[in-house]
């Protein structure tokens, strides 16, 4: 796998070259390695060991509805009541990040109204705050730490 521009951990691989998979400790299993997943097990992991985020807190995988549709956000980080508080997008190291990313993770706000959106190739990183009531948002310099939300 590609390396990242984020921090290493203790992976956890198993399976076969045809078919290798990655333990993800959030959802307490093994999931197939992909290259969007390699970027979402790293990004976890350096929220949860470099920036102080509660494991407890986070989701992958999450589903929500639209009418008939369905659609499954990578990551989301929740406040202490359980209400959606970050949206996170990761993208294989070889897709770009564009306007079309950013855009797929604004749909997700629209129906979640969360404080932050952040996505991630694992080779760049970007991070808005939101202003949801005014329509607004301010890109960060920084995944800011938890304690700073």
């Amino acid at each position: 796998m590609t390396t990242l521009n984020l921090p290493p951990y203790d992976v956890k691989l198993r399976g076969t070259r045809e078919k290798p998979e990655i333990f993800d400790f959030l959802r307490r299993r093994y999931v197939a390695l992909t290259p969007e997943e390699w970027v979402r097990q790293h990004f976890v992991h350096f929220l949860i060991d470099h920036k102080g985020y509660p494991k407890g807190l986070l989701g992958n995988e999450i589903e929500l509805k639209i009418g008939e549709k369905r659609l499954r956000c990578d990551s989301i980080l929740y406040n202490n009541v359980l209400a959606p508080r970050m949206i996170m997008e990761y993208k294989a190291p070889s897709v770009a990040i564009t306007q079309k990313v950013f855009n797929q993770i604004s749909t997700y706000n629209l129906l979640l109204h969360v404080d932050y959106l952040i996505v991630s190739n694992g080779l760049q990183h970007y991070c808005c705050r939101m202003d949801n009531a005014q329509g607004q948002y301010e890109f960060l310099n920084d995944i800011p730490d938890y304690c700073h939300l």
